[in-house]
């Protein structure tokens, strides 16, 4: 069986972001069911027998590899050939790389998937995808899926959430009253990581809680049950979209083939 890999912030992260992949695969691939999904790829972490990995722990678990024996490629700042510097997430991303290419040993991995929160620093997507360029050419088979929501995963939520009741729409529109744009339609807009008023009403963690009442249910169906068409229309600009394409680029041709 397949394995790819998921590193992410949260498990909320994770579930969010290891779901939209598998509806795009039951949207795309004809004669796929959900039931089979079981049986062709499981989503995995670095350690043995967990589903995802966390950017936090990486420190952690590459003294785990270590403490197991497992030799790798001693990272190491400078760069040779002219290349550019490596920047912000780029270190990281390529310890994870040279930990999955211990792993690849045996060829079940065939993937990763670099889920994060942009938080205003687009440097982090820049930096990932610095990595997966200048390892494209190699003769190391593995994707590199990259998932940067802007500004964080509850403007993806939001970009799900179609109001289906009176309540739901009052309070968009006490959100509107104190906010020069619609939060509804243009998440990407929601900048604050405060809690304190009166910034955290531009805070997309707060505008998540407001609209839809703090009921992990109704969160949990904006991005399990809203159409993808809807999902793909309201994410270009929290990237949500562009994730969705990159598993329909990278991940489809495997599930296909497998």
């Amino acid at each position: 069986m397949i394995e790819f890999i998921v590193i992410v912030e949260s498990s909320a992260d994770a579930r969010t972001a290891t779901y939209l992949a598998e509806r795009v695969f039951l949207e795309k691939i004809d004669w796929l069911e959900r039931e089979q999904l079981l049986y062709l790829f499981r989503w995995s972490g670095l350690k043995e027998n967990s589903a995802h990995s966390c950017w936090k722990d990486i420190v952690d678990i590459l003294k785990w590899a270590e403490e197991r024996g497992i030799q790798m490629p001693r990272f190491r700042g400078r760069r040779k050939n002219r290349m550019p510097p490596l920047k912000y997430d780029a270190a990281n991303s390529i310890k994870i790389l040279n930990l999955i290419g211990y792993f690849q040993r045996t060829p079940e991995i065939k993937a990763v998937l670099f889920i994060r929160d942009l938080d205003n620093q687009p440097a982090r997507r820049a930096a990932i995808e610095q990595v997966r360029n200048e390892r494209k050419n190699t003769q190391n088979s593995l994707k590199i899926v990259i998932g940067t929501a802007d500004k964080m995963r509850e403007a993806w939520v939001l970009n799900g959430l179609v109001l289906s009741n009176p309540e739901e729409i009052q309070r968009l529109a006490e959100l509107k009253a104190r906010l020069p744009f619609d939060p509804y339609e243009e998440s990407h807009r929601l900048r604050s990581n405060s809690k304190e008023e009166p910034s955290r009403i531009r805070n997309p963690k707060f505008v998540v809680e407001m609209l839809t009442d703090g009921d992990m249910e109704r969160k949990r169906q904006c991005w399990e049950e809203t159409s993808l068409e809807i999902l793909r229309q309201r994410g270009i600009h929290t990237r949500l979209t562009a994730y969705l394409d990159e598993i329909e680029r990278f991940l489809i041709p495997l599930i296909g083939a497998e």
